[in-house]
């Protein structure tokens, strides 16, 4: 059973390094560090995007990448959101938010970064079961995902596959007015 306020991302408290994450509850203390670290890690994202969708339609979209931190912002302060943060001795290191649509019984992960010096370390897959787990114990039947099909997407849309999702292709198409 897993406990939402501590839970080792090593597969036993006893396996456990002195540097390895654990994921808890977000705190408002952590914001700051959330933002920083999100940041860090969607910074090569947003290149794919602009390359994908011409400067034009990315900027008027997008306004230039910073705008994620206003998202994170909101994700943050949404009452909805259930947020967890994985975080070692010194530094949090990543997080993720859930949200549920209670009538349709679907669970969203809307949100995950992990810092990128530990990406590929388990942590993005941690948060994901970690959400995954609290929306299945909250009584969703389907759990949803979204991410960009980019190529800056890629490494997410790996983790979302080898966490047991199922990709639906989807064709979203822009036009600058």
């Amino acid at each position: 059973m897993i406990n939402p306020r501590a839970h080792p991302i090593s597969p036993t408290a006893s396996d456990r390094q002195a540097s390895d994450p654990t994921i808890r509850e977000y705190r408002s203390g952590d914001a700051d560090a959330i933002l920083a670290l999100s940041l860090r890690a969607w910074a090569p994202v947003f290149p794919s995007l602009e390359h994908e969708l011409g400067e034009e339609i990315f900027l008027r979209i997008h306004g230039g990448w910073r705008h994620q931190a206003s998202a994170v912002r909101e994700v943050l302060a949404d009452d909805a959101q259930r947020v967890w943060v994985a975080e070692t001795e010194r530094d949090v290191v990543g997080f993720v938010a859930a949200t549920l649509d209670s009538d349709r019984r679907i669970g969203e992960i809307t949100m995950l970064a992990v810092e990128p010096g530990s990406q590929r370390a388990g942590v993005g897959r941690a948060l994901t079961e970690f959400a995954t787990d609290w929306l299945r114990r909250a009584g969703m039947q389907v759990a949803m995902v979204e991410t960009g099909g980019d190529p800056g997407h890629a490494a997410a849309r790996g983790l979302y596959q080898t966490a047991g999702y199922t990709l639906l292709p989807v064709a979203r198409y822009f036009k600058a007015l």
